[in-house]
């Protein structure tokens, strides 16, 4: 059966002999992934879980950006710093978000609320379901 949902796009990921090194593509895009050498990776490239979390940082990022050019702010720079911590009940990700510009309080308290509309954001709080087809 079909999901019933609009698509968000595929990324294809292709290993090799090289030991656990993957190329990622994406909408024309490609990247390089690698597992730590704690794991027996050769550490080359972002691991999978750097990717969530900059997944989360970038998407983050972006969201505020706009806001804020919308908005017609002042934010010279934004950056987002994404922790991921193994929990007992699950995974719990720290986001620590800093601005440099001229941005009062009330405009900050806004955009930490802006911060959770990111859509990657939205997706990891929301119900993710994986589905799993052998072709």
């Amino acid at each position: 059966m079909e999901p019933q949902g609009d698509s968000l796009g595929t990324a294809n990921a292709v290993t090799a002999r090289t030991k656990y090194q993957t190329i990622i593509t994406s909408d024309g895009h490609a990247i390089i992934v690698d597992e730590p050498a704690d794991v027996n990776g050769t550490d080359t490239a972002i691991s999978p879980y750097g990717l969530l979390m900059a997944s989360l940082a970038s998407c983050t990022s972006i969201t505020l950006r706009m806001y804020i050019d919308r908005k017609m702010w002042v934010a010279d720079k934004i950056t987002v710093e994404v922790e991921m911590i193994k929990m007992p009940a699950g995974t719990l990700f720290k986001r620590k978000i800093s601005f440099e510009g001229e941005l009062a309080d009330e405009q900050k308290q806004r955009l930490e609320q802006i911060a959770d509309a990111c859509p990657v954001h939205k997706i990891l709080v929301g119900g993710i379901m994986v589905e799993t087809e052998l072709v």
